[in-house]
């Protein structure tokens, strides 16, 4: 791209508005956001306090409920109750994403832990 196409595509980028570009995309009905009138406030706290420790077994067992999920559609699949085959795939996925996560929370945390105790007080 030769640089006097940069410059004028900076030129014309710089003449639009936020307002412009809605109207080219022809985005009119999109909602805008006044980031002013956002609060604090306006999240949404969790509902129950949890502890760090009941959250990361609460999220152990979502993991170990989604394997168990897996292997029931597996089964049903080679013993013939099912031939869903796209519904077992996604099942499968499910549960091997959620412990590669889980997987990788783990090592995150080991790691936390290591270079606390590292710290010299």
């Amino acid at each position: 791209m030769p640089i006097e196409t940069v410059g004028s595509m900076k030129s014309i980028l710089n003449d639009y508005s936020s307002k412009d570009w809605t109207k080219s995309a022809e985005l009119d009905g999109a909602k805008s956001i006044n980031f002013n009138e956002l609060s604090i406030g306006d999240i949404e706290s969790p509902s129950s306090k949890q502890s760090f420790g009941e959250m990361l077994s609460n999220s152990i067992a979502q993991v170990n409920g989604l394997q168990t999920e897996a292997n029931k559609a597996m089964q049903k699949l080679s013993s013939g109750e099912t031939k869903n085959l796209p519904e077992v795939m996604m099942s499968v996925e499910k549960a091997d994403i959620a412990f590669r996560t889980m997987n990788q929370i783990r090592t995150k945390v080991i790691d936390a832990y290591k270079e606390v105790m590292r710290m010299q007080i």
